[in-house]
C-alpha cells in the first residue's frame, strides 16, 4: 500500500533554471508548511536567493514546478502570487526612504480594499519600535529597524507566506537576534517563513526546516537542529 504524504503548502520542486542561458540552480527542491520557519544557506553563489526568487517567480524554470496549497503556480507572475498571499523582502530597495514609517506600512496594504488597521495594529505590536517612530522618515532609521519596517510592510499584504532575502545582512549581532526573535514571532500566527540567510548558524538555530545548497543543488536537508549537529555540515559549512 503506498503511503500518501502530505503536499507541504509551498513547494518549489526539482526547480532547474537561471537567468539568460546558465542554469544556477539544478533540481533544487525547497518546501515549506505553515508556521514553519525554513532556511535557506550554503557559501557565496550557491544559488541560496537565486532558489527563493525562482519559488516567487522571478526566474523562468526550465524545468520543475512551483505549487502553493496544490495549485500549480509555475506560470504566475510575482504580482499573480502577491495575490495568492505570497510576499517577498528583497535585500536591499526593500522600503521607501522619504516616507514615514507608517505611509511605508500603508503602501504595503495598497490592494487591499478593507480597513487596515488592524494589521497595522499587529505590526505595531510585533514591532514596538515602528510603533515609536511610525511618524519618522525610513530612511532615518537605524539598519535593524529599516528591516523591521520592510517586513512590517510586507505583513500589510496579510500573506500566508513571508520570503525573506538575507533579512540580517549588515546588523549587528544583537539586531540579528531582535530580527530573529520577530521572526519566530511572524511563524507563531501561522504564516510560511522561508528565508535565505548568510548567518547560517544562527538562522539554522531558528530553522524548522534548514536546506544546505551547494552549486544550486540539495546537498542537505533536515531539521535546523540536525543540521547544526551533523558533522559534515559544521566542517563543510558552520566553521567546524
Amino acid at each position: 500500500m503506498s503511503k500518501i504524504m502530505a503536499e507541504p503548502f509551498l513547494i518549489g520542486e526539482a526547480m532547474t533554471g537561471g537567468y539568460g542561458g546558465a542554469d544556477i540552480l539544478h533540481a533544487c527542491t525547497i518546501a515549506v508548511d505553515p508556521g514553519q520557519i525554513a532556511v535557506i544557506v550554503g557559501p557565496n553563489g550557491a544559488g541560496k536567493s537565486t532558489a527563493m526568487k525562482a519559488v516567487f517567480g522571478m526566474l523562468t524554470l526550465r524545468a520543475g514546478s512551483v505549487r502553493l496549497k496544490g495549485e500549480d503556480i509555475t506560470a504566475l507572475t510575482p504580482q499573480a502570487r502577491v495575490a495568492k498571499g505570497m510576499a517577498f523582502v528583497p535585500q536591499t530597495s526593500n522600503i521607501f526612504t522619504s516616507m514615514t514609517v507608517e505611509e511605508n506600512l500603508e503602501m504595503g496594504a495598497f490592494l487591499r480594499r478593507d480597513d487596515i488597521r488592524a494589521t497595522m495594529e499587529q505590526v505595531y505590536t510585533l514591532f514596538p519600535i515602528l510603533r515609536d517612530k511610525r511618524h519618522q522618515a525610513a530612511g532615518e532609521l537605524s539598519g535593524g529597524q529599516r528591516q523591521q519596517v520592510a517586513v512590517g510592510r510586507a505583513l500589510m499584504t496579510q500573506p500566508s507566506v513571508l520570503m525573506l532575502d538575507e533579512p540580517t545582512a549588515g546588523v549587528s549581532p544583537i539586531v540579528m537576534d531582535e530580527l530573529f526573535d520577530r521572526i519566530i514571532e511572524v511563524a507563531r500566527t501561522g504564516i510560511s517563513i522561508l528565508m535565505v540567510e548568510q548567518n547560517a548558524r544562527q538562522a539554522l538555530e531558528i530553522a524548522d526546516k534548514g536546506y544546505v545548497l551547494v552549486q544550486g543543488a540539495n546537498r542537505f536537508t533536515d531539521t535546523g537542529q540536525a543540521l547544526l549537529a551533523d558533522p559534515d555540515v559544521r566542517k563543510s559549512f558552520l566553521g567546524g
